[in-house]
């Protein structure tokens, strides 16, 4: 194998281990997380912190994901062989380092936000870890994995609110005042809700890809659970609907989206109905952003970058496995 093959080889296993084709549904997390907040104080983040917050967050994805295949590797080695660690493509000692790296320059780079984003980080690794250690035989991993994706809304909101101002202490644009005299009502209200939503999207994926069976009543409560955000949102997005049409477009467009994947879970028999159910609904991630973004009154353009992370996302999964 000559160094050119070698080199592209090696390349391919440290995409493949990252799990890269779902990155773009980690940026528009960020700029939904980042855009909510702004709508608190009124004052948009700058392109390049944007970027930087997106460039943290992507470590920490990577990371979840090298470490995910280093804890597993004695499983994969029975049931998929063909992994990177188990085919003896990587060690993995290696893939924990690269994994634990990435991490620390996640939390470096958001330090540098101030305390509130460092300590969300934090929280974010810690839940990165846990999830990858404890996950297997565990019923609650679903939970604890939908918890990672809220934990990038809460550190791209403390990123954003950093920026503009100490995070206790903002000053509220005239709009903001109206609706509510109280920041931290505010807050709670705009952010943990946004926060909500891709946790039960994430929790409710999980536990109907881990079910045996959806033919069954009581095997149907995770897609319950899936369509938590649409109805979040959909009770909200009459308020929105004088500033125009769109919040309901992304309403319709990541109902659609559901409704595919959950008919592919419920056709479970076909082979590589589960994986592509869990992959469409990975990429959906980027629709339930576009639907934030679209009720916090944020511009065309950003709902849109969404939309096409989303087509991005489901094309890269044709190359780069997503799960």
């Amino acid at each position: 194998m000559n160094s050119v093959s070698l080199s592209n080889s090696r390349m391919n296993t440290y995409l493949r281990l990252g799990r890269v084709s779902n990155l773009p549904t980690v940026w528009s997390n960020v700029l939904a997380g980042t855009i909510v907040a702004s709508s608190i104080t009124g004052r948009p983040l700058s392109a390049i912190h944007t970027l930087l917050v997106m460039l943290a967050i992507s470590a920490f994805y990577c990371a979840g994901m090298y470490l995910n295949d280093a804890f597993d590797r004695e499983i994969d080695a029975r049931e998929r062989p063909g992994r990177p660690i188990p085919s003896g493509q990587i060690a993995a000692r290696t893939v924990f380092v690269m994994g634990f790296v990435m991490q620390a320059f996640g939390l470096l780079v958001l330090s540098q936000y101030g305390i509130w984003a460092f300590v969300c980080g934090l929280a974010l690794a810690a839940t990165i870890l846990l999830y990858n250690v404890w996950h297997k035989g565990n019923s609650f991993s679903p939970l604890i994995m939908g918890l990672c994706r809220a934990l990038v809304y809460f550190s791209a909101a403390a990123c954003a609110m950093a920026i503009t101002g100490n995070i206790a202490e903002q000053t509220l644009s005239a709009e903001a005042v109206t609706m509510s005299g109280n920041h931290g009502v505010l807050v709670h209200t705009a952010v943990v809700l946004a926060a909500l939503a891709i946790w039960a999207h994430v929790v409710g994926l999980t536990y109907a890809a881990k079910q045996e069976s959806l033919n069954r009543l009581g095997s149907l409560w995770p897609l319950m659970i899936l369509a938590l955000p649409v109805v979040l949102y959909g009770s909200r997005f009459v308020h929105t609907w004088s500033d125009g049409a769109l919040p309901l477009l992304m309403l319709l467009a990541l109902t659609v989206a559901d409704i595919i994947a959950v008919r592919l879970l419920i056709t479970r028999h076909i082979a590589g109905a589960v994986p592509k159910a869990v992959a469409q609904l990975i990429a959906a991630t980027s629709l339930l952003d576009a639907l934030v973004i679209a009720v916090a009154g944020g511009t065309p353009e950003a709902v849109v970058f969404c939309v096409l992370a989303f087509a991005l996302t489901r094309f890269l999964q044709r190359i780069i496995p997503g799960t």
